[in-house]
């Protein structure tokens, strides 16, 4: 970052000094990052039972406010040297340093992002993938001046610091808007199709349906909960030990870091064409054909009229 204004002072660049702007953005952003990293880390507690991971939702949002800040302020400098450039020293020796800085940030973002994706750490992505904005920034100032250096146009200079500035804005919206979604517990298809695979995978003909499931991301741990019919004369210790099965699927499935929540539903008359048990003393109508559990079939209400959707049979069941 010093480097980057090290720069701007030798050369004027209005470009370049966009460039260490947004670099400024980077530590600070990032220090809050790795706050919240910690704290999303500790176990839940009396104040915080759902634990503490929507702190990187936060952090997420706090980035984006500032690249958008960071952006306002490019723009508000390239304006002038757009309409009345300035002359710019030392151009060789500036483009020179500012490849060198955009090397080592185009290593550290990469690393920050595939930790972050392999650890469910939304901050590091946030972090990561802002040092890239940083990195795509620095590679189209090197162009720019490079055209600049060979050209002689020094309205270029300033053409650069603001497309630099739209293409940061654009991340800074990006970022606001997957905090706010996450703050929200918005729906993330992806984690509900996810889910429904698992379901698919593991399911047994005693497992009736599926229905009314709810999941959302809080920093590394996936909160998930739904209904579950089971035939109505199970006994109650054998429904727990089926819910206990499929607690500990999804703990697998999710490293440890799932809380799943199931509710019980007896079965009904209702649910007599997808129900794969047999034999069964209170079927009331014959099996149609099971219902195929993907995210949009677990996601709605229990069966009501005995529309189903295709699917294949489930493991033999109890």
């Amino acid at each position: 970052m010093g480097l980057k204004f090290y720069v701007y002072g030798l050369t004027g660049s209005v470009a370049i000094l966009s460039d260490a702007l947004e670099s400024i953005i980077n530590v600070v952003a990032s220090g809050f990052a790795f706050f919240s990293i910690w704290l999303a880390a500790r176990s839940p507690d009396a104040s915080h039972p759902y634990g503490h991971g929507k702190v990187e939702y936060f952090s997420a949002g706090f980035e984006g406010a500032l690249i958008i800040l960071a952006a306002l302020g490019i723009a508000y400098q390239a304006w002038p040297q757009l309409w009345q450039p300035r002359p710019l020293p030392h151009l060789e020796r500036g483009l020179l340093f500012i490849l060198g800085i955009t090397g080592v940030n185009l290593l550290l973002g990469f690393v920050l992002v595939q930790v972050g994706r392999r650890t469910g750490s939304l901050a590091l992505v946030a972090d990561g993938r802002h040092i890239l904005t940083d990195v795509i920034t620095s590679v189209g100032v090197l162009a720019g001046l490079a055209l600049v250096w060979w050209t002689g146009w020094l309205w270029l200079d300033g053409a650069v610091a603001l497309l630099v500035g739209v293409n940061i804005l654009v991340t800074g919206a990006r970022l606001l808007r997957e905090s706010s979604s996450g703050l929200m517990d918005a729906s993330d298809p992806a984690l509900l199709e996810e889910i429904a695979g698992v379901l698919r995978e593991h399911r047994k003909c005693v497992w009736i349906d599926v229905h009314r499931l709810r999941a959302r991301r809080s920093g590394d741990r996936v909160l998930l909960d739904f209904h579950l019919i089971l035939p109505r004369d199970l006994s109650l210790e054998t429904a727990h030990q089926e819910v206990k099965e499929l607690e500990r699927i999804f703990d697998e499935h999710f490293q440890g870091r799932a809380d799943v929540l199931i509710h019980l539903d007896p079965c009904e008359r209702p649910a007599c064409p997808v129900c794969g048990f047999d034999p069964c003393e209170h079927r009331q109508e014959p099996v149609r054909e099971q219902k195929l559990w993907r995210q949009d079939t677990v996601t709605g209400e229990a069966p009501t009229d005995g529309v189903t959707t295709r699917g294949g049979p489930g493991k033999s069941g109890q």
